[in-house]
């Protein structure tokens, strides 16, 4: 798969024959096709319970035992048993906050990022219930031009690490900056500040929705203990996996499974409930479409010399504004000064003209949004435009020619 051209690439999604535009990949991938034969196939031809004696059941059951193989492979886990499927990432951490309760303990803090609810969401309530304390990692400006332009630093991470640190939430992409983090670096200086003020356990959880599609994960040479990403968002089905290390499962984590059933009974042990089996089983075509990530060139490079052309009012919220390794195919952008326009009217003008979906608002990032200054109206949030390894350069010269006309 990662020798085609783009041709071959855009074979492979049967949604875009029609010529639409998806330029909101960030909110959901199209589906490829080697997904939806499975899916159908498993629903046409092995769609019974699982764990019987039949033969049908019995190949049901191999299939969907398939799933957490491919989902190992792309965390880069050890093992099946390290993975859990369910219906969103949200809903993932929000199961990994309840199971974690009970090992958390008044005073106890933990640190977020100003990013998407699903990893912030979790722990602030989960902190309401223990009486632990929520500390804010804060992007920073880092352009004097552009007030909008916001990053991560490692160094303003390191400074809320204290003796209780009990957790740290961060974002491997965010999914409105589009910038990465750097994981590894900032886990590794995380644990040995923790260390150094002697706190006494430290998990760490990442949020890979906005990355996985893009780069690859790699949950043990990160060293975290907790990762999600949405297979939606990866050219499969609406349903999230995560991975749980085998230490967070055996000694933090109580089972949210039925009461009698043996914590190692099965590696969906942190839901009542998991998936539709059709949709595990589709997750295991998902692999090869993950070769040939986005690169920041092509369509991309053109997207941002599009805005950097335009009114000196259209302020970009990145990280860095080069084109490089640092950041993935996502702009996130506000018109504001004398010539404001509403994020709402933008996306408005280019629903009118048709043939192009892209998207407005705050993306569940509300904090992010909300906290930025000089002030955005965090409802009407920012546009913004996404692209994946299918969009072309065609195709992104057609998005860059309406926004002339709606900057004009």
């Amino acid at each position: 798969m990662a020798s085609l051209d783009i041709d071959e690439v855009r074979a492979c999604f049967p949604s875009l024959e029609s010529g639409y535009i998806y330029a909101d990949n960030a909110g959901g991938s199209q589906t490829a096709q080697g997904v939806i034969d499975r899916i159908v196939d498993y629903l046409t031809n092995t769609n019974v319970q699982l764990g019987a004696d039949y033969f049908v059941s019995v190949l049901s059951t191999k299939r969907v035992d398939e799933g957490p193989f491919a989902i190992a492979e792309l965390f880069n886990a050890a093992s099946i048993d390290e993975i859990v499927f369910g219906p969103s990432s949200t809903m993932m951490l929000e199961n990994i906050a309840r199971a974690l309760e009970n090992d958390i303990q008044p005073g106890d803090e933990f640190i977020i990022t100003y990013e998407h609810e699903a990893n912030n969401g979790p722990w602030k309530r989960l902190a309401e219930r223990r009486n632990a304390v929520v500390k804010y990692w804060q992007p920073t400006p880092v352009s004097a031009e552009n007030p909008y332009s916001v990053a991560y630093k490692v160094k303003e991470l390191l400074q809320l690490v204290s003796s209780r640190t009990r957790l740290a939430a961060i974002t491997a992409c965010s999914n409105i900056l589009g910038s990465l983090v750097p994981v590894e670096e900032a886990v590794k200086a995380l644990r040995q500040r923790a260390k150094e003020q002697g706190a006494r356990k430290v998990e760490v959880c990442v949020d890979c929705v906005a990355h996985a599609p893009h780069r690859k994960m790699d949950v043990r040479q990160w060293d975290v203990d907790y990762c999600v990403f949405s297979l939606y968002k990866v050219y499969g089905a609406h349903n999230a996996a995560v991975y749980v290390r085998p230490a967070a499962m055996q000694t933090s984590l109580t089972s949210l499974a039925h009461n009698f059933l043996k914590v190692d009974d099965k590696p969906y042990k942190l839901q009542p409930g998991g998936p539709g089996y059709e949709l595990v089983y589709g997750a295991t075509a998902i692999v090869p479409y993950l070769k040939p990530r986005a690169k920041p060139s092509g369509p991309f490079t053109r997207l941002f010399d599009g805005l950097q052309d335009k009114l000196t009012e259209v302020y970009a919220l990145w990280g860095t504004s080069e084109i490089n390794l640092s950041r993935v195919p996502t702009v996130s952008f506000v018109v504001v000064g004398q010539n404001a326009i509403k994020s709402k009217d933008i996306v408005g003008a280019f629903d009118k003209k048709g043939g192009i979906g892209i998207r407005y608002g705050h993306f569940y990032a509300y904090s992010l949004i909300d906290n930025l200054r000089p002030k955005l109206d965090v409802n009407d949030g920012v546009v913004r435009i996404s692209l994946v390894h299918y969009n072309t350069v065609e195709e992104v010269e057609k998005i860059v020619d309406v926004l002339r006309e709606v900057l004009a």
